[in-house]
């Protein structure tokens, strides 16, 4: 027997699947580049303003003391005391 050389099928398959995979790959690699650069923004464009004013904080008056006396006097009316 002699040695024969490789033996080549055709199967009639383009290979345009395999094209069109690629090509499917490569935009969704480039797409997933866009936006992590910024290029593309999903989440509504431009950024977000925040102004916020913070009250000024005034301290207490060193003028009179407090005091946390009872209030003395007659009874709200309608009232009634019995003992």
């Amino acid at each position: 027997m002699t040695d024969r050389g490789p033996t080549v099928i055709n199967t009639g398959r383009s290979s345009t699947a395999g094209w069109a995979v690629a090509v499917i790959l490569a935009l969704v690699v480039i797409g997933g580049l866009l936006m992590f650069t910024g290029v593309i923004n999903i989440n509504g464009g431009g950024g977000t303003d925040v102004n916020v004013n913070v009250p000024a904080v005034e301290t207490p008056s060193t003028d009179k003391p407090a005091t946390d006396t009872p209030a003395t006097g007659t009874p709200a009316t309608g009232t009634t005391t019995t003992q």
